[in-house]
């Protein structure tokens, strides 16, 4: 390479690419909505989608989706 070559990036490469374009950095995203307070995964006690009223064995969509593949699997 000679003197004077960039390695890319053009004449003007400030190192602000990938910067957020507005003036403060964004938002941490919303937490759940306000509501019922919800049931506790019977797994890994995260929040559900249920209310706690809800009868039976409540699972978080994240465990509802591992238990079904494994009960798909079980033949």
């Amino acid at each position: 390479m000679s003197k004077g070559t960039s390695t890319g990036g053009g004449a003007d490469d400030d190192g602000t690419y990938c910067a957020p374009a507005g003036p403060e950095a964004p938002a941490a995203p919303p937490g759940p909505a306000g509501g019922p307070p919800y049931a506790e995964c019977v797994l890994c006690r995260e929040p559900t989608e249920y209310p706690e009223s809800t009868r039976g064995a409540t699972l978080c969509p994240v465990c509802a989706w591992q238990e079904a593949g494994r009960s798909a699997c079980s033949g």
